[in-house]
């Protein structure tokens, strides 16, 4: 078996892999006329998207919580945690209204409840918007780590956890974020992709 498939069946439950596969089957549709994915990834979105994103399950803290998914795009990795825990209020922060509406097809053919769409931009963000300030904040290539922690920065509170996908890339992000922010952080490698990482970042303030 597919390390990946191991991760998912020790993730997910056999109801939510169904729905995680509504959730696939309905993206390769919508790919073959939008480009919600890159080209080099569209043969394996199992791998590559899902178990990229469900993957975050485990840094996730117990019991309910709000979770601002940054440029999610064709949802990852937000979508998949909000069909995977229905403990979860996610909202999926995305600008292109094509994409936008991809996404809310995607939480309704999966009767995901937990998940809500904002097409705007992430700059205009407030708490009011999500009902409170975020518990985590998650990401998935959608900016570098410097602007993620700005964008973030308006719905965040002081425990607020982000909780970010970076690649080889990772140590020049982080390079650069410290020229603007002061925080802790814990590197996490993946356990889907090769020099790849789920970046834990907490206690963010800007740098004086």
């Amino acid at each position: 078996m597919d390390p990946q498939d191991d991760l998912l069946t020790a993730l997910v439950s056999r109801e939510s892999l169904a729905r995680l596969h509504r959730y696939v089957s309905l993206l390769e549709t919508w790919q073959k006329s939008q480009n919600l994915i890159g080209p080099s990834t569209r043969g394996d979105i199992r791998n590559r998207h899902v178990a990229d994103s469900v993957q975050l399950l485990l840094l996730l803290p117990p019991g309910p919580c709000r979770i601002l998914d940054i440029g999610s795009g064709a949802g990852f990795p937000g979508l998949p945690l909000a069909i995977c825990r229905s403990d979860l209020s996610v909202y999926l922060v995305e600008c292109s209204a094509k994409k936008a509406s991809f996404l809310r097809e995607a939480l309704r053919i999966t009767g995901t409840s937990g998940g809500r769409v904002l097409n705007m931009r992430a700059e205009s963000l407030t708490p009011s918007l999500i009902g409170g300030v975020s518990d985590v904040i998650v990401s998935r290539a959608a900016a570098p780590l410097w602007r993620l922690l700005d964008l973030g920065s308006r719905t965040a509170g002081p425990a607020t956890v982000y909780l970010l996908h970076k690649g080889q890339d990772v140590d020049a992000e982080l390079t650069e974020a410290t020229k603007y922010w002061r925080f802790e952080i814990i590197r996490h490698p993946s356990r889907v992709q090769n020099d790849s990482w789920i970046l834990e970042v907490r206690h963010v303030t800007r740098a004086s």
